[in-house]
């Protein structure tokens, strides 16, 4: 049975569909042009031999419909995720790999016709891209088509992250199509007007595209008044601005926890690494969630035995720190991503099917909760049985932490407001949780109130 992905409806040159389960992407005869040509200057070859375009195959598959000439067979990433989950060197890196790209592709007479973030994705510890399609025959003097969309999706959340508010990422959940450039100017500083590339590639092109909205363009005006040499340079302008822009992972709330957090001796979080590594020994898994991952001490050691672990956390500076050690370390399975839990990613886009939800992207084999169930309670006025319920819906063992409330955290949580929460306690939890996880180990951790448990699914 075939079925197209909800994901790729835009795209007139193709789309990708699963057959049994397998993905693949059909490319119509309106990019047959363009594929050939792709193909045989050797751009196709050349990207993904330097690990900047996903792998591909053609097969022998049927198309779904009379628009296809080809299916082609791309590698599947191990998962999907989206720029306002990413940390500031991720989408950085996501630019200058699309900027990369570009000049490659303009080298051999090519052009990317988009440059949307949506078309990179993270892949084996780095960004990569994934839309074989994108590509299109350069016409001279022609000026880039994808401008626009390059600095909505990437020059403008980078400034606002770095030179504004590290959160401003956000803004992709209600700009699908990136960050209007009206209203990155309007939130910039206006010291960034000083600032020659965010001079012109933000405030200026913001003023620029307000005065032509409204204007129809001559296309014959603009025959042969771009030039090869000002496509070069504008890209290299780009460039330039991307790398200038710089944010380091400092002065958030979590991001050295484990520096300040009084409640563990050396001895106590080496048991409790020593316990955590135990119960992982007694599990056979491919896929874990780490949620509150802070810097990813949790998540190392559950990627040693795994396909991928996705290290959650709420920090833009703890996803960051957890990001840098990742590229530092060469490691290729761990994704650190930025959630928060009490307010997910959602299912947004057209009919809410384009970018998928936190939820949607599991259930994972194995989650880890540490040092988190009482920020959900306490900070968040969650109940125990909606955590529970909530943890059951996304996977099939759980290793949770309950920290209870004579521990100093749980104290400092609680230090300016009520205690209302009266069925915060151990015997609570675990009456709760039971009803939707059997404990198969219980182990408090040495020197501290604090109880580890190794729960899998009823």
């Amino acid at each position: 049975m075939s079925k197209k992905l909800d994901c790729s409806f835009r795209d007139p040159s193709g789309f990708l569909f699963r057959k049994d389960t397998v993905l693949y992407r059909q490319i119509n005869h309106s990019y047959k042009e363009n594929y050939d040509y792709s193909k045989n200057t050797g751009l196709y070859n050349e990207l993904i031999e330097h690990g900047l375009l996903i792998p591909y195959e053609e097969v022998a598959v049927s198309c779904l419909d009379s628009d296809g000439f080809i299916v082609i067979k791309p590698v599947e990433l191990p998962l999907i995720t989206y720029p306002y989950e990413w940390s500031f060197s991720q989408l950085k890196e996501a630019a200058l790999l699309t900027l990369n790209i570009q000049q490659k592709a303009l080298s051999r007479g090519l052009s990317l016709k988009d440059a949307s973030s949506y078309n990179v994705q993270l892949y084996k510890g780095k960004p990569i891209f994934i839309d074989t399609l994108s590509f299109e025959k350069l016409s001279p003097g022609k000026p880039w088509i994808a401008y626009k969309q390059f600095c909505q999706h990437f020059l403008a959340p980078l400034a606002l992250m770095a030179k504004t508010d590290i959160s401003l990422n956000q803004l992709f959940k209600t700009n699908i199509d990136g960050i209007p450039l009206q209203l990155a100017s309007k939130l910039l500083p206006l010291t960034t007007i000083l600032n020659f590339s965010l001079a012109i590639h933000i405030h200026l092109h913001a003023r620029t595209q307000s005065k032509i909205a409204a204007k129809e363009i001559d296309p014959i005006r603009l025959k042969g008044s771009f030039s090869i040499k000002s496509f070069h340079a504008l890209i290299d302008s780009l460039k330039t601005a991307v790398l200038k822009l710089k944010w380091e992972p400092v002065g958030t709330e979590w991001h050295n926890y484990y520096d300040s957090n009084n409640n563990y001796t050396d001895a106590s979080m080496s048991f409790k690494i020593d316990t955590v590594i135990e119960f992982l020994g007694m599990l056979s898994f491919r896929t874990v969630w780490d949620l509150g991952a802070n810097n990813g001490t949790f998540s190392i050691l559950a990627a040693k035995n795994c396909d991928y672990v996705c290290a959650w956390d709420i920090d833009p500076a703890c996803v960051e720190q957890n990001y840098r050690t990742v590229v530092d370390s060469k490691t290729t399975n761990i994704y650190p991503l930025l959630l928060d839990l009490t307010n997910p990613s959602p299912a947004i886009g057209w009919n809410n099917k384009e970018r998928s939800s936190f939820k949607d992207r599991g259930p994972v084999d194995v989650t880890l909760a540490l040092g988190l169930i009482h920020h959900l309670v306490i900070s968040n006025n969650l109940p125990l049985e909606m955590i529970a319920q909530f943890l059951s819906e996304i996977t099939s063992t759980l290793i949770i932490e309950f920290v209870p409330k004579s521990d100093s955290q749980v104290k400092k949580l609680l230090k300016n407001r009520n205690d209302i929460f009266n069925n915060y306690n151990i015997n609570n939890f675990e009456l709760i949780f039971s009803q939707y996880f059997k404990t198969l180990k219980k182990r408090q951790i040495d020197n501290t109130d604090r109880t580890l448990y190794l729960m899998q699914i009823l």
